[in-house]
């Protein structure tokens, strides 16, 4: 029998990291809880496999088999709606969690036996863990509600996302292999096993959670600034930002431009959302917008040469970002320019 404190601590670590997860500002609200929300989820599991490995309680079973087919979904939205619209994200989250647990409910119902939950199982993680590496492929651009402090962490952290339904991809179909070859012994040590990359893979998250939510932990700021200051604030960024082209350097972040400008970070995104009511990194690619329009007006470099020269990571985002902004893609807008 395996050990019972494992389980256990891993349900501990995974409450504590959903903990840390919601004390970070992602940037968007819907973003934080989709990330506690699967944090919740990796406890309620390990809670499970405890339970019923530790004591033999197997009345939760049919629960347990079923919750990973949520792990998923709520890891790879808590980065997708970062680059949607908000309704367009309440909408990503409605489609993909109503997926999975309609399918939970069709499970429950044994139409397909044991089979069938493993196969969903495995199903899912390698879906949403091609999801997040397609999305990733995007680049750290798109994530366009993110803090922009955030965005080349965030971006770097789906690549560990992916890696992390990989693994589990591979570990629960070596699990189901095994009760399925009636090896019950085998299949509780790489359970064991897994526990123990389980609690290394949280430890990491608490790491990271715990230095992007320090801020969140500090007393409480100073009181605000008069009301004139934020917009005076706004003001000197757009100077600064134009008199330096600071927006080309696609390595941009808020702390850096804060930094350069001298004054508190929370300070000048504050700003920038009272005053556009934008968050930094749309205000910044607003920037980078009007330098690629005067580059497809004035010269003839192509789209991607203009893409990479005005900030952009990717040509795809430099496409979107523009469409959304002109209501025409790139070329389409060098075309009116001209015949103008």
């Amino acid at each position: 029998m395996m050990q019972f404190p494992l389980p256990i601590l891993s349900f501990l670590l995974a409450l504590a990291a959903s903990a840390l997860v919601w004390r970070v500002d992602f940037g968007l609200a819907l973003a934080r809880a989709m990330f506690v929300a699967f944090f919740a989820v990796v406890a309620l599991g390990a809670l499970l496999v405890g339970v019923r490995f530790g004591y033999g309680l197997e009345q939760f079973i049919p629960l347990q088999r079923v919750l990973p087919l949520l792990g998923g979904p709520f890891l790879y939205l808590g980065f997708a709606v970062l680059g949607a619209k908000p309704q367009r994200a309440r909408r990503m989250v409605a489609l993909h969690i109503g997926v999975a647990v309609a399918l939970g409910g069709l499970l429950q119902t044994h139409l397909w036996g044991w089979a069938g939950f493993d196969g969903s199982i495995a199903a899912s993680y390698a879906f949403y863990s091609a999801a997040l590496l397609l999305l990733w492929r995007k680049g750290p651009n798109h994530l366009v509600q993110a803090r922009l402090d955030l965005t080349p962490a965030l971006h770097r952290w789906m690549l560990w996302a992916a890696g992390f339904l990989i693994a589990l991809l591979l570990i629960d179909s070596a699990i189901a292999i095994s009760f399925a070859l009636q090896r019950s012994a085998e299949a509780v040590r790489i359970i064991s096993l897994s526990s123990i990359g389980l609690i290394v893979a949280l430890l990491l998250a608490i790491i990271t959670a715990a230095g992007f939510a320090a801020p969140r932990l500090r007393p409480a700021p100073p009181a605000p600034a008069p009301q004139e200051e934020p917009a005076a604030l706004e003001r000197a960024a757009a100077a600064f930002l134009i008199s330096s082209q600071l927006y080309l350097d696609t390595g941009l972040t808020i702390e850096r431009l804060a930094k350069r400008m001298h004054v508190p970070m929370r300070s000048l995104s504050a700003a920038i959302n009272q005053t556009k009511g934008m968050n930094v990194s749309q205000y910044v690619n607003g920037f980078r917008l009007d330098h690629a329009a005067g580059l497809l007006r004035d010269t003839d470099l192509s789209v991607t040469d203009i893409a990479a020269q005005s900030g952009f990571l990717t040509r795809s985002n430099f496409y979107r970002e523009f469409q959304r902004s002109y209501n025409q893609s790139p070329a389409a807008y060098r075309q009116g320019q001209n015949g103008a």
